[in-house]
């Protein structure tokens, strides 16, 4: 079955500098797709700097990997037909972090819903445009005539982002790649945000790739997760297994760095060793998590660890795990749950 979106041995490598070129790579040959068969949520979790944006980025066709290929429906993302483009932006909607810079704050807020209506022609009139703005707006838990006419400076951080999510519902995509959609706005408003998602996950269909530094929502939203670590996978597979009884020494770090509500639970004991402050400049030899990890091992420095797997819906990247079978890396969505 042909997978409707698809990351094909994907990196991703930035140069900075003119003289002396500094080589950073964001992704390395990155393998994983997305079915929407049977709508879930992935999420896409690790600290600053781990590839997330990037990998989004890359998935939205905003930028072409280094080598490898995104394929959309079998197809080269970057190689489509101006029809097939269009399908593509139609199927596939972004939530992104910022919820005002995406506003002009010369137009009513009305803009950012009316520029899809009429850009994929879903309306056969003014009067039908309208109805569908306020049905969308009704379904991420707006009120139409307390929203619509009003501009960007009126409403609250929490509102701008769930008018993008309603933005991302008129089109009725397959997918919705939402990155760090709740980071900017209160924690009050986070839960009313994230159950839009789920309510657009459940009741509509539609798959979400949610991308986050937050484990905690992640934990709370996702059906499966993939932790980044500079620009690889470090472990995938279902939440509840990864979030729960993690792995991978950098999920587990990651995991004990939340804090509990417990004031009887002490958490953060296992610390992060800081990077070495090196640029990557290419794919190299060993774990790139070497020089970070408790439990590094000589084989660790010498090669890169292959994905083992460890239950049905679980791999980790880690030689702690030597003696389990593997997984080869262009097959990893075979542990997510809804795959």
């Amino acid at each position: 079955m042909t997978a409707f979106l698809e990351l094909r041995h994907v990196s991703k490598v930035f140069s900075s500098g003119l003289i002396r070129k500094k080589r950073t790579v964001a992704l390395d040959d990155i393998s994983f797709s997305i079915n929407t068969d049977t709508p879930s949520v992935l999420a896409i979790a690790g600290e600053s700097g781990s590839g997330k944006t990037t990998l989004g980025m890359m998935l939205m066709g905003f930028l072409a990997p280094t080598s490898g290929q995104v394929l959309y429906k079998g197809q080269d993302l970057h190689k489509l037909s101006r029809a097939d483009q269009m399908e593509f932006r139609r199927e596939v909607q972004a939530i992104f972090q910022d919820p005002f810079s995406v506003y002009n704050p010369f137009y009513p807020v009305d803009h950012v819903l009316e520029v899809p209506i009429q850009k994929f022609k879903l309306a056969r009139s003014r009067a039908e445009a309208r109805a569908l703005m306020e049905e969308a707006l009704s379904n991420v838990g707006l009120q139409p005539e307390e929203t619509l006419g009003r501009y960007p400076h009126q409403l609250s951080g929490g509102q701008r982002q769930r008018i993008m999510v309603a933005r991302a519902l008129l089109t009725k995509p397959r997918l919705i790649i939402a990155d760090e959609p709740v980071s900017m706005v209160d924690a009050s408003l986070r839960a009313t945000i994230l159950e839009s998602l789920r309510r657009l996950n459940q009741e509509f269909g539609i798959s979400i790739l949610y991308i986050t530094h937050d484990l905690t929502t992640a934990y709370h939203i996702s059906h499966d997760i993939l932790i980044l670590y500079r620009g690889s996978i470090a472990e995938a597979g279902d939440v509840e297994q990864v979030i729960q009884d993690p792995q991978h020494p950098y999920t587990q770090l990651l995991v004990d760095s939340i804090p509990w509500p417990d004031l009887d639970h002490t958490w953060g004991q296992s610390r992060l060793k800081p990077t070495n402050g090196k640029m990557v400049d290419g794919p190299g030899t060993g774990c790139k998590f070497a020089d970070r990890c408790p439990h590094v091992m000589d084989i660790c420095r010498r090669e890169s660890p292959p994905y083992f797997q460890l239950s049905p819906q679980r791999v980790a990247a880690c030689f702690l795990h030597q003696g389990a079978p593997t997984v080869a890396s262009d097959a990893i969505e075979q542990v997510f749950a809804r795959a």
